[in-house]
């Protein structure tokens, strides 16, 4: 039976969904592995985020709480707000106290990508204040650390991303996730896929 990874993301203007795109990638790259993307819900009304000019959804299909039993192995994405994961996410990590008191998410491998607007704009604090959704759900870390290699050093180009996982830097909303970035996440969904199938042979 396949290993199931799910990418469950929020992403408002295209950045996180990009990186999304590239891990779910990166995760089927690995023989025995299903990688599959999902959208968590948008809470804010279509007439304030055509304010904000946000772009229309995607099609990718919108995940519900108990959906997120299914899998193996998750990887979440959200932008920051202020540092910390989008509201839009942490009110869907909210609606999982089911899950919680049923323990069905607990030994789980778990990894984290984001988005900022700039370097100082929460690059490491973002995943650092998400672990305690994962840690209050028993789940498993797995950063990628300095897997990735030579590219977790390079210091010639503006670069996001940490050793808590795969990240992009928005900028004033034009800048788009460059090759290097998109390749630390496909090298995430392949790592985190790898340790999600190994797990699942062990459970």
């Amino acid at each position: 039976m396949a290993t199931k990874v799910y990418i469950v993301y929020y992403s408002m203007y295209g950045h996180v969904a990009r990186l999304a795109e590239e891990i779910q990638k990166g995760a089927a790259s690995v023989e025995g592995v299903e990688a599959k993307l999902w959208q968590v819900p948008e809470t804010l009304p279509e007439e304030v985020l055509a304010k904000m000019s946000a772009p229309p959804k995607s099609d990718i299909p919108i995940i519900s709480p108990d959906q997120l039993a299914e899998a193996d192995g998750l990887i979440f994405g959200f932008p920051t707000r202020f540092g910390m994961m989008a509201a839009q996410f942490k009110a869907f990590l909210d609606s999982t106290g089911g899950l919680w008191r049923t323990q069905q998410l607990a030994g789980k491998p778990a990894g984290l990508f984001y988005c900022t607007g700039a370097q100082g704009g929460g690059q490491e604090t973002t995943p650092l204040t998400a672990i305690t959704q994962l840690a209050h759900h028993g789940m498993i870390f797995v950063p990628i650390g300095y897997t990735f290699g030579a590219g977790m050093f390079e210091m010639e180009k503006v670069k996001g991303g940490s050793p808590y996982g795969a990240g992009t830097l928005a900028g004033d909303g034009s800048r788009q996730p460059t090759e290097l970035e998109l390749e630390v996440a496909f090298h995430q969904g392949k790592y985190i896929a790898a340790i999600s199938k190994k797990l699942k042979g062990v459970a």
